[in-house]
């Protein structure tokens, strides 16, 4: 395909995603596959990046992710807070058989105390540094295991991560709760729930259990259990994390429902929130990282 320069690679474990760049940083082609690290052996990834992107290579290769982690293709060690999020010049290069291809891993970050790491988070927080700089203050990543990171003078100064998206999908999906709760949402059960675990973190454990008996003894709607549920984790997870917002500017980086639930519950709290998608600041971070290694954008 003419015109493209580099890939830039976000490599999770259960998704494979690739943007082929042009010289001036615009998107020629984007493509997508479900060969994530938790599928491939390592020898699987070099196969699995060609099968998706090989009518281009061998231009560079800047990948982020868990493509980077121990299971990975190759590990790309983490980096200790307080850091920049680690750029090329920490990059680890990927063992490949294909002449002439260059893969370079970006590293997670790591917090010795209280323990916590993260991998491809910290891409996204590069991307969103390039896009404001001189920004000080906290960045809130939603997702499976969220994240918050408090930033000043273009550093992570520390992190800690939650488990809340599992722990929804768990309760739902695995839990006596899946019984009681539906596919749909109610606004107002969120607002509840949130207001209700900010409150009293210390009921979280009988205020779930309280969902599956509301449903039993007064037909509580589905929808509206639902809703309350995620109100009560993220409500929950705001209260323990509440060194981390309370008088601190928030930007929240992720899935666009994901983070409008996170944006409303914190501005319940009287916190500004500015919002960004998780993709573009992603693609950002990896842009980056390829400035750093070539320099700007013809």
């Amino acid at each position: 395909m003419a015109g493209v320069a580099w890939v830039a690679v976000d490599w999770g474990t259960s998704h494979l995603r690739a943007w082929l760049m042009d010289a001036r940083g615009a998107i020629v082609d984007a493509r997508a596959s479900g060969h994530g690290m938790g599928v491939l052996e390592p020898a699987g990834f070099e196969p699995a990046l060609v099968d998706l992107c090989g009518d281009v290579l061998p231009v560079p290769v800047l990948a982020c992710g868990m493509v980077g982690s121990r299971q990975g293709w190759a590990e790309a060690p983490y980096t200790a807070v307080p850091c920049a999020p680690p750029g090329a010049d920490a990059a680890s290069f990927a063992p490949v058989k294909m002449p002439g291809l260059s893969v370079r891993i970006l590293p997670g970050v790591k917090q010795v105390r209280p323990a916590d790491v993260m991998r491809g988070e910290e891409t996204q927080i590069a991307g969103y540094l390039a896009m404001n700089p001189g920004f000080d203050g906290v960045i809130c990543l939603p997702g499976t295991h969220t994240k918050w990171a408090h930033i000043s003078a273009g550093e992570i100064v520390s992190f800690r991560t939650a488990m809340t998206g599992e722990m929804f999908a768990l309760l739902s999906k695995q839990s006596v709760l899946r019984h009681s709760v539906g596919g749909g949402w109610h606004e107002a059960s969120f607002d509840a729930g949130v207001d209700q675990a900010i409150s009293r973190p210390e009921a979280l454990a009988a205020s779930l259990f309280s969902l599956r008996a509301e449903g039993l003894l007064d037909g509580l709607d589905p929808d509206a259990a639902r809703a309350r549920l995620s109100g009560l984790l993220i409500g929950a997870e705001l209260a323990s994390m509440r060194p981390y917002w309370l008088g601190q500017q928030v930007a929240i980086i992720g899935a666009d429902a994901l983070s409008a639930a996170y944006a409303k519950a914190l501005k319940t709290q009287g916190v500004p929130v500015a919002e960004a998608r998780a993709e573009e600041m992603t693609l950002a971070g990896l842009t980056a990282a390829y400035t750093e290694l070539y320099g700007e954008a013809a």
